[in-house]
């Protein structure tokens, strides 16, 4: 039998999930009588949201690319109060998150500049093709030039006999 929580409860079980004094699923589920499971959904589903929600003990710097992204998305429109409260009730300093935006927005510095290595390699390998192409379709022709000189050459001995030229 499933059953159905509040909003507000939700939100404050995963606050508590939350820094600055995170509580582990297991030991939050025993407090609250709610199973470890559905806390693991309230997790992911709050995480897909985009809030950033490490569930166990670890130091922010030890979360994953996807919790401090998703704390860099959450403060982007904060103001100087507001990130400086949000920090407070995280457990984080203004100078992790903005070392997480650096490094989010250094990360999509390098794809751009694998993105355009991997056109210019694309583009060289389409030459290279076209090149192969038309020295294949050559030797192709080459090929089918050499086969009907040898029929000939054979028909001519088969009407003629012996090759005078031999």
């Amino acid at each position: 039998m499933s059953k159905r929580y509040s909003d507000k409860f939700k939100e404050s079980a995963i606050k508590k999930m939350m820094h600055p004094n995170p509580v582990s699923i297991p030991k939050l589920s025993s407090e609250i009588g709610v199973s470890d499971v559905t806390l693991y959904k309230w997790r992911n589903s709050y995480r897909n949201k985009g809030v950033a929600v490490p569930g166990d003990k670890s130091k922010p710097e030890n979360w994953s690319a996807g919790d401090k992204l998703a704390v860099v998305i959450e403060t982007a429109s904060f103001n100087e109060v507001e990130l400086s409260e949000y920090c407070r009730s995280r457990g984080l300093y203004r100078e992790q998150i903005s070392r997480w935006k650096i490094e989010a927005l250094s990360g999509y510095e390098k794809s751009s500049q694998i993105n355009k290595t991997q056109t210019q390699d694309r583009r060289e390998d389409k030459q290279k093709i076209k090149k192969l192409e038309r020295e294949l379709n050559r030797k192709e022709k080459a090929l089918a030039e050499t086969a009907a000189l040898l029929v000939l050459s054979k028909k001519w001995e088969a009407i003629w006999g012996e090759n005078e030229e031999d």
